[in-house]
């Protein structure tokens, strides 16, 4: 258990930082109001997610240390929106896209929701 907390922190410290220097580097080249730096590391992070998914079950490696590595750590630490994209993309897989779309729209509403009442609790 230790060993695999091990690998999970790791790859979350390089996620975290690559998504660090994202940002840094969007911003010197993009100063419009969109989000890019967001938008790119939520798009490479699913990329990545279903990268490494795809890589660990062709090699039957679904169980492996690397996995919690890459895919809990270095893609939880760069975002967390690979994991959100990875969860719909097997519900819609699995029949069941309304659940999906449900999950879609809620966590998007009630994010932003409490998003507001955080900001409007702590002022």
């Amino acid at each position: 258990m230790l060993k695999t907390i091990l690998y999970i922190a790791v790859g979350g410290a390089i996620g975290s930082v690559l998504r660090f220097l994202t940002s840094v580097l969007v911003s010197r080249f993009w100063s419009n109001q969109f989000p890019l730096a967001t938008f790119l590391a939520n798009f490479i992070g699913c990329f990545l997610i279903g990268l490494f998914i795809g890589f660990l079950t062709k090699n039957q490696l679904e169980d492996s240390n690397l996995k919690w590595f890459l895919v809990t750590g270095f893609c939880g630490g760069y975002t967390t929106f690979s994991t959100f994209g990875m969860e719909n993309y097997n519900l819609i897989q699995n029949n069941n896209s309304l659940l999906a779309f449900g999950y879609i729209a809620l966590s998007i509403i009630l994010g932003l929701f409490a998003v507001w009442l955080g900001i409007s609790l702590s002022k």
